[in-house]
């Protein structure tokens, strides 16, 4: 008995994985049921259109026998009593019905199916919309989480530590040699700000050699940078909006899937501008690529978040 009773609970978790995986899979299930289903129904109503003729030919020589009969009234061999205009009318009605129904018998399954092929394509279509509202509205909860956490640092620590912790920045103390006014040297404590690459956003990228667009010279890099930047704020300010996916694509990054929903829109409790981070001056690594000193550089980008909705709510 308690034999049966595993088999049975594992078939039990085997159904209930597979249904899992099933309606997990469900949307592109229906998108290659649907597919295959319309190349189907293409193949039901060519072999249908090779038979066509059969119903055709049925049809003329009925009506070449209802002809035949008008023509032996005509001759006088036939009276109207015998076959009335309205015996006439009857064949003819039953004659396209039948052709009719000819052709329904022929096409009925190719329309059938490419019903049914259209009906799986878009319910997957709308699963997967359904999906992406799901998504779009538990991204937008955390984003809410986010920025409330943001402020409740500045109230307790200060706008400084904010920054600090959005773009990944730790303080760094250094001791440089310098020379004082009577030319001798001493030693001054510095303290500078640091990347830490642990700290970065999502959406940071280095701007470097994996980068299409990147070269092997500094000043070209920072005034390539400059000029993408401006462009993109001009193209915020005139269209109301920019995804990030469209400034990774004229930077030579690969997309995201977050780019394609995050980016800027114009509007308030927004930055209403786009910042790549170029004149961040208290960074080190950022005052050496301006300087001309690093030909590399990490962009970290000043997203306003989630805009595929927001936008459109805000008619940007």
């Amino acid at each position: 008995m308690k034999q049966l009773e595993k088999i049975m609970m594992s078939l039990s978790k085997l159904t209930g994985r597979t249904g899992l995986t099933v309606k997990a899979a469900s949307p592109e299930i229906l998108l290659v049921v649907g597919i295959a289903g319309a190349v189907g129904a293409t193949v039901l109503a060519c072999r249908a259109t090779l038979k066509v003729h059969e119903v055709l030919d049925d049809r003329d020589e009925k009506y070449e026998k209802v002809q035949e009969v008008l023509e032996k009234i005509d001759a006088g061999e036939i009276s109207d009593e015998e076959y009335s205009n309205k015996d006439k009318n009857k064949d003819l009605i039953k004659i396209y019905m039948q052709t009719g129904m000819g052709f329904v018998k022929l096409y009925g399954p190719a329309v059938t199916l490419g019903i049914v092929s259209f009906a799986c394509i878009i319910g997957g279509h709308k699963i997967m919309k359904t999906r992406n509202v799901a998504l779009m509205a538990a991204y937008q909860a955390v984003e809410k989480g986010f920025a409330a956490y943001r402020r409740r640092v500045v109230e307790e620590f200060g706008e400084n530590k904010d920054f600090m912790l959005k773009n990944g920045l730790t303080s760094e103390t250094i001791v440089e040699t310098e020379m004082d006014e009577n030319g001798k040297k001493k030693k001054v404590t510095k303290t500078q700000l640091v990347t830490d690459p642990n700290g970065l956003s999502m959406y940071a990228r280095f701007f470097d050699d994996s980068s299409t667009e990147w070269q092997k010279n500094s000043d070209y890099n920072m005034a390539f940078l400059r000029a993408q930047q401006n462009y993109f704020n001009n193209i915020l300010q005139s269209r109301g909006h920019v995804f990030l996916n469209e400034i990774y694509d004229a930077l030579g990054f690969q997309r995201s899937q977050a780019g394609a929903v995050v980016g800027w829109v114009i509007g308030e409790g927004h930055d209403n501008f786009i910042d790549f981070g170029l004149f961040n001056g208290e960074n080190v690594k950022v005052r050496d690529f301006v300087n001309g000193y690093e030909q590399s550089i990490l962009l970290d980008f000043n997203v306003d978040g989630v805009i595929w909705n927001l936008f459109t709510k805000e008619k940007a």
